[in-house]
């Protein structure tokens, strides 16, 4: 499978021959690589059982059955009255964060800085996950752009094409906010790097070279070193990565309990076990996140095969519909109950290109966190710096100068019903969504690229598999659109060619006035993305994921290695 020879580092480690760059040599150090594989040695055989024990569940609804909460008894979360550890001071207000890819330094640099407006985000989510295309190059990139932004040195020089310097980007270390990092999710496999020839977890990879670089500085400065774990599915992998967080602490000699994290409940097995999960990392623990998007993924994936459940189109399904909002505030209510944060979800706009556009989205973006504000939630995601001040405003008057709303505990039964319901409409504009979603995300993610702004919405990975998984799931069950149609193969390809020649016109006015080369170039890259886009679309078995290993490394044509 790996067309280079590895290259042996030692004690049982390789690295795939293209991925042994500079970069690689200055943070895979003796201290960051054993750091690596003594986490791989204690955890990856329990890994492995727990995504086995995914794909039998997965066997189980497809059969028929679907999920639910615990039988009473089976955990001590329910049995135990118990709180999480108290947050540190930096942990006690979030009411906005910022999210965006690690692997992009300005983008970094201006998620930790004032925007235009004067605003500043009460804490920035640094991503290796779903906005962010899970390359080397990437990795490395965010790894030092993580130190960088820790140590308050981080900067980027924009240049002209002539390579004179036009604008140095660069931070205010005093002007900061909260830094947090999400790492990739359990599936994930790290291939560029093996321990005793096996694949590392890429969220342990990713977790353990930050902590490594940077927990005991962020201690020294007073701050909580603080992660986001996205893709959890059951109490056992929160258990999994909470032993994950001891024995980083443990290596690093930092007393238990240093490291905090923020779980996204964006699975529908994890929103039946929030309570349990909580309860797994709670010596640990910030919060819990409801992340909104991946939530509809899993809904769609786990209930694939139920011809009564099949969904609407994805931009009728929102916090609109009783099974999500109920989800909502099952999370607050978990969340207050035990002492953590509740975070609410992603407004996904972009400012759009005009000041009616910037109206238009801003007043979506203040209606979404007015009702997040409004039912509980102690803070939000955004995904664009110019949104931070119009989502702070809901809480601000919702907290009425309190940091947090810890003491909001929602009315909801024992019990609600968190099953997704199989209602309209499915209608032939949801399918051409999907479908321009595809391409235009395929087309990013063949640049090395994890989220695109699209059609006035910011697209990550999450949104582009909402788009493959409910394609394949109108496709399973012959879905009859609004209009009639039915949807098969044959319309989805139909679709995929009327899209993809509309994009192509729109590029093309778009690109007025550039030279003929540049434009025939970029065309290509669409057309490309959008036979891509198609063959993933029409697979005829679901991958449970787009992607379950990050890309090789490949080779440069000059390089200088240095050893590790």
């Amino acid at each position: 499978m790996i067309p280079f020879e590895p290259l042996a580092l030692g004690n049982g480690v390789t690295i795939h021959g293209p991925a042994h760059s500079e970069a690689a040599s200055r943070l895979l150090q003796n201290g960051a690589l054993g750091l690596v594989v003594r986490l791989h040695r204690a955890l990856n055989e329990k890994r492995l059982i727990l995504l086995n024990q995914r794909q039998a569940r997965q066997a189980n609804w497809d059969a028929g059955e679907l999920p639910g909460f615990l039988v009473d008894g089976e955990h001590d979360a329910a049995r135990n009255a118990w709180q999480i550890a108290q947050l540190p001071a930096d942990l006690r207000r979030r009411r906005v964060e910022i999210t965006g890819p690690v692997s992009d330094a300005k983008m970094v640099i201006n998620m930790l800085s004032r925007g235009g407006d004067g605003n500043l985000a009460d804490a920035a989510m640094l991503d290796f996950e779903d906005s962010m295309k899970p390359s080397w190059s990437n990795v490395m990139a965010g790894v030092e752009n993580v130190v960088g932004a820790v140590r308050g040195t981080l900067k980027h020089t924009k240049y002209s094409a002539a390579g004179e310097e036009i604008k140095t980007y660069q931070l205010d270390p005093d002007d900061m906010p909260l830094l947090m990092v999400r790492v990739r999710g359990l599936h994930l496999n790290e291939i560029n790097l093996q321990v005793d020839s096996e694949p590392v977890s890429a969220g342990l990879f990713d977790l353990a070279l930050c902590a490594y670089f940077t927990a005991k500085e962020l201690v020294r400065q007073g701050k909580t070193p603080k992660f986001y774990i996205p893709k959890c599915e059951h109490y056992l992998e929160a258990r999994w990565w909470n032993r994950l967080f001891t024995i980083t602490e443990e290596a690093l000699e930092l007393p238990d309990g240093t490291i905090k994290a923020t779980f996204l409940i964006e699975t529908l097995p994890a929103a039946f076990q929030m309570e349990e999960i909580l309860y797994e990392i709670r010596n640990h623990a910030a919060g819990l996140n409801g992340g909104r998007w991946d939530k509809i993924f899993s809904d769609i994936k786990c209930l694939r095969m139920h011809p009564d459940r099949v969904m609407a189109d994805r931009a009728s399904i929102g916090m609109n519909r009783q099974w999500m909002s109920d989800y909502a505030k099952q999370l607050i209510r978990v969340c207050h109950k035990h002492g953590a944060f509740a975070m609410g979800g992603m407004a996904a706009f972009t400012p759009g290109r005009d000041e009616e556009a910037r109206t238009q989205q801003t007043a979506k973006v203040v209606a979404d966190k007015h009702f997040e504000a409004s039912i509980g939630h102690d803070g939000c995601w955004v995904s664009h710096p110019y949104f931070i001040g119009p989502a702070l405003e809901p809480f601000l008057k919702k907290l009425d100068g309190a940091d947090n709303q810890l003491g909001v505990i929602p009315d909801l039964p024992d019990e609600p019903d968190l099953i997704p319901k199989g209602t309209g409409p499915r209608t032939m504009e949801g399918l051409r969504t999907n479908i321009r979603v595809g391409i235009a995300y395929m087309k990013g993610w063949n640049e090395d690229i994890g989220c695109v702004a699209w059609d006035d919405l910011m697209e990550d990975l999450a949104t582009l598999e909402i788009s493959r998984v409910q394609t394949w799931q109108w496709l399973r069950h012959l879905v009859a659109l609004q209009c009639g149609t039915m949807v098969t193969p044959e319309l989805v390809r139909a679709v995929f060619a009327e899209e993809k020649e509309k994009i192509v016109s729109e590029i093309q006015t778009a690109m007025a006035g550039t030279p003929l080369a540049a434009v025939h170039k970029e065309l290509a890259r669409y057309r490309n993305a959008a036979d891509d886009a198609e063959t993933i679309f029409l697979e005829r078995t679901m991958r449970p994921f787009l992607t379950g290993s990050s890309e090789l490394a490949l080779p440069r044509s000059e390089s200088v290695l240095v050893p590790v």
